[in-house]
């Protein structure tokens, strides 16, 4: 229990100082997801928009493997990317496996199913309660997708912020192509595990505090976010 104690009395100690290679950890895993969830929340919004107001041989099929999607495992993602990077795989010669550029490939490669299936569903009842609406204008496919986007924009912040959280705690894909190398792609979750095993609580649990933290406000910012979209409703 005191060697507990010690190791949360000398965490507190590093966030207060400002470790350097604290804040380089935080720094890159910060980057890496940010980036990571602006390219998927691009992908995921515009497939979502578009298999609600598209229909077309196999849609279903598609939204149903997209559902199933959601779920894929971290490492095998992890996997089809170190495949896809390595030397002998087909963009191997860009030597992007083991840099932050690999980490972030798998990390949208995780998250924009997420994003693309959650945003489907809400521009799913936005457009059945628009359809009639979107009929009498006789509005175009386009103008319908920029219509239902523009409408449910602050249902999808709260699916881009799930996204978020859903980046910043990754582990599995991230350490398989960008292996934990430190001062280039060590992030939180990836450092959090190697100092555990060494043995250096302290600096693993300054780095959990931290990821704990950033989860509390990702969380605060979701409510925030749904509360002003259920006061704007009701003042519809």
């Amino acid at each position: 229990m005191g060697e507990i104690s010690q190791a949360f009395s000398i965490a507190l100690n590093l966030l207060w100082s400002f470790d350097s290679d604290l804040i380089a950890i935080v720094s890159l895993s910060l980057k890496v997801s940010f980036v990571a969830v602006l390219i998927a929340c691009g992908l995921g919004f515009a497939l979502g928009a578009s298999l609600t107001v598209y229909r077309f041989p196999g849609r279903k099929v598609f939204i149903v493997l997209l559902n199933a999607l959601m779920g894929l495992p971290p490492v095998v993602v992890g996997l089809i990317v170190y495949l896809l990077l390595s030397r002998s795989g087909p963009l191997g010669v860009l030597g992007l496996l083991y840099t932050p550029t690999a980490m972030i490939i798998a990390q949208v490669m995780l998250i924009t199913p997420l994003v693309a299936a959650l945003s489907l569903q809400t521009l799913q009842s936005l457009f059945e309660e628009y359809d009639e609406f979107f009929q009498s204008l006789n509005l175009t496919s386009r103008e319908k997708i920029r219509t239902i986007l523009w409408d449910g924009r602050f249902d999808l912040v709260t699916i881009a912020l799930a996204g978020f959280g859903r980046a910043i705690s990754e582990v599995g894909a991230v350490m398989i192509v960008g292996g934990n190398i430190n001062h280039l792609t060590r992030i939180m979750t990836t450092a959090i595990a190697l100092e555990t095993s060494k043995g250096t609580l302290a600096f693993a649990l300054a780095l959990g505090i931290i990821l704990i933290s950033i989860s509390i406000l990702v969380n605060g910012a979701v409510m925030l976010v749904r509360s002003i979209t259920t006061r704007s409703s009701h003042a519809q």
